[in-house]
């Protein structure tokens, strides 16, 4: 009997949380632990967070959201840029804008441009960042000459480029010279031409910026990493390939975006080269030349902001779809912690 008691004891189940035995076998329910209350942010902090970013929102709705909002509300009116604006349009003009066929083809040149730019620009960099950043001879100089087109002035590269691609220019009567005359040709005029001109100046100019872009993203991975694989039998090209190319993809992925974003933008260097009319015959013209033309030149400013408009919402929507499906996985870690 004794042994039976000592089992019942032994098999008797633990009390549920929150229950406590007082005095014998019956449990009685203990208060819930009391919630520690989140500490909020006081006065001084909060006054601290407005005189930061304070002067930060005032410089953006000043020279970003008013002039957009200034730009839409006159895109609704017949302006001629003086005086009140007081013909009122409604949608007129972003409907002339649709159908307007010298748009739609400028608009085509913007996409053009922007895939164009990705494909020759983007490999070009990627592979001069690999050569660039091994131990070779003059290294330094040749960073430097990559480099320094970025940083010449559009007026200075427009007016020398327009010069030597012209029909009697130094390229031409280069060709000439060493006997390869057949490859003379109109490099601003012919339409089927004039296109791939604007890529080849447009690459000289910016693969420095990819270049030191993709040299700093070089620059962090760790050396560990290709040092095993390279242990491990893996061939330079396996490395790169394995490696180094994903491992630089968040810095590809910027720089594409950026690229994206300037090539929808474009204006200085087709507006020096070609000019606002004859860009439209040569098969380069932006919308950005396009708004100048039909809006500023033509005496409707109007128009010209109602395409300004048009412009802007198809950056913006570029850049969030942009943003949601290929930088997500970039910035998700950076602003969440990694936390899923």
């Amino acid at each position: 009997m004794a042994e039976t008691q000592h089992e019942s004891v032994r098999l008797a189940p633990d009390p549920a949380p929150g229950l406590t035995k007082v005095g014998g076998d019956t449990p009685v329910v203990s208060p819930p632990a009391p919630r520690r209350r989140r500490k909020g942010i006081g006065w001084p902090a909060r006054l601290e967070i407005a005189l930061m970013t304070g002067p930060t929102l005032i410089v953006f709705l000043s020279f970003v959201i008013l002039p957009v909002a200034m730009a839409a509300y006159y895109g609704f009116f017949s302006w001629q840029g003086y005086g009140p604006a007081e013909d009122f349009v409604g949608f007129r003009n972003y409907l002339l804008i649709l159908e307007d066929s010298t748009f739609l083809a400028a608009l085509r040149h913007n996409g053009t441009i922007v895939v164009l730019s990705l494909l020759l620009q983007g490999p070009a960099a990627v592979l001069l960042a690999l050569l660039l950043n091994r131990q070779i001879r003059g290294q330094t100089l040749i960073r430097v000459l990559i480099f320094v087109p970025y940083v010449i002035s559009e007026v200075v590269v427009g007016t020398g480029w327009s010069l030597m691609l012209h029909g009697d220019g130094v390229v031409n009567a280069v060709l000439g010279k060493v006997g390869l005359g057949w490859l003379q040709s109109e490099w601003l005029s012919d339409p089927k031409i004039a296109i791939w001109t604007l890529m080849g100046i447009l690459t000289w100019k910016y693969i420095g910026f990819a270049v030191i872009l993709f040299l700093a993203g070089l620059q962090g991975i760790p050396e560990e990493l290709t040092e095993a694989a390279a242990i491990d039998g893996a061939s330079y090209w396996q490395i790169q390939r394995r490696i180094t190319l994903p491992l630089l993809g968040p810095t590809i992925r910027i720089w594409a975006f950026l690229s994206m974003i300037g090539a929808l933008q474009l204006f200085d260097l087709v507006y020096i080269i070609w000019g606002q009319y004859i860009a439209d015959t040569a098969g380069t013209s932006t919308m950005a030349t396009y708004m100048v033309a039909n809006g500023r030149t033509a005496g409707e400013y109007g128009y010209g902001n109602a395409v300004a408009v048009v412009l802007f919402f198809i950056s913006l929507v570029a850049a969030l779809f942009y943003q949601r499906f290929v930088l997500r996985r970039d910035t998700e870690g950076a602003i969440t912690g990694g936390r899923r």
